[in-house]
């Protein structure tokens, strides 16, 4: 595991023993700062290079080891500059262990750009739209959410009512991270509707972690990512909740198609909270129809 030492701005990679970690949650934007750049940024060269710093992504991950070095933690993770993308054997294995990165730290900061002074702009964010940002605010055990200027805005638990209307995700999923994986199929399939991924393969890579789920990433095989998925939760589950979910095409000819949404099969049309029994539909045998809808795990 790669991490930032927040005092140092330096890169340092940890195998056994990781120290105490944050860990950066954010939505991409146009200026994030990649593994070489932050390399460069922070290197021996780096007054040659210095426009690297003047990117919002290098800004953000200073507003974040600032943050870490207040609550007395010497060590930031961050998706944009720990990850070396350019190998991919190396992205394939980050995105395997990355629920399980999240899970172990400290606590998660949440930074969402384009929350400013008005408290109702949170229940807006973007950062409840993308697919990635679904496990980064299941998994860890301390979620603090920040507006632009790194003002606090409150923390998962105390923002839950709120989150839980925005999300649909089951309140108790938001008040305890162990119970996750108690509720449904179904249930952590609807949390991820209409959350939207840059790549079609992400509406799968995403939810890896979520249904403790490892496979191979195939970045070039579209909707097959989503289907490899399924069959791998078919192997270690016989919840068939699972088949009430499918690779949602039907608007991607009307929009860009480097974003992909994630689609609902039938019987998702109450996705408030999905658990119950099902039968499977003839017409479509990827497809079951949700019965006996209740709250809880």
């Amino acid at each position: 595991m790669r991490l930032i030492d927040v005092n140092t701005l330096q890169l340092k990679e940890f195998h056994d023993k990781i120290p105490p970690y944050s860990v950066l949650s954010h939505t991409w934007e146009g200026e994030e700062i990649t593994f070489q750049e932050y390399l460069i940024a922070t290197g021996p060269d780096a007054k040659s290079h210095s426009h690297i710093k003047q990117k919002q992504g290098f800004s953000k991950i200073i507003g974040a080891c600032n943050r870490a070095r207040a609550d007395k933690l010497g060590y930031l993770w961050c998706d944009t500059n720990c990850i070396n993308k350019s190998s991919s054997a190396e992205l394939s294995e980050a995105i395997n262990s990355m629920y399980a990165w999240y899970r172990d730290s400290v606590v998660c900061y949440a930074y969402l750009a384009d929350v400013g002074g008005n408290p109702n702009s949170f229940a807006t964010s973007r950062w409840f739209t993308r697919g990635w940002t679904l496990q980064e605010l299941l998994a860890p055990d301390k979620v603090i959410f920040f507006d632009r200027n790194w003002g606090v805005l409150g923390d998962r638990k105390d923002l839950a009512d709120t989150i839980c209307n925005v999300t649909r995700i089951h309140i108790g999923a938001l008040h305890d991270q162990n119970t996750v994986s108690q509720y449904s199929i179904a249930q952590r399939m609807s949390w991820a509707a209409d959350r939207r991924t840059s790549r079609q393969e992400d509406t799968a890579y995403c939810l890896l972690g979520i249904f403790n789920i490892n496979m191979p990433l195939l970045y070039g095989e579209g909707q097959r990512a989503f289907l490899r998925f399924q069959q791998e939760i078919i192997k270690v589950s016989d919840d068939q909740s699972l088949f009430a979910w499918i690779p949602d095409d039907t608007d991607l000819h009307s929009r860009s198609a480097d974003e992909s949404k994630y689609g609902s099969g039938y019987g998702a049309y109450n996705t408030r909270y999905m658990k119950g029994r099902i039968s499977p539909l003839l017409r479509f045998p990827w497809s079951i129809l949700i019965l006996n809808l209740f709250d809880g795990p």
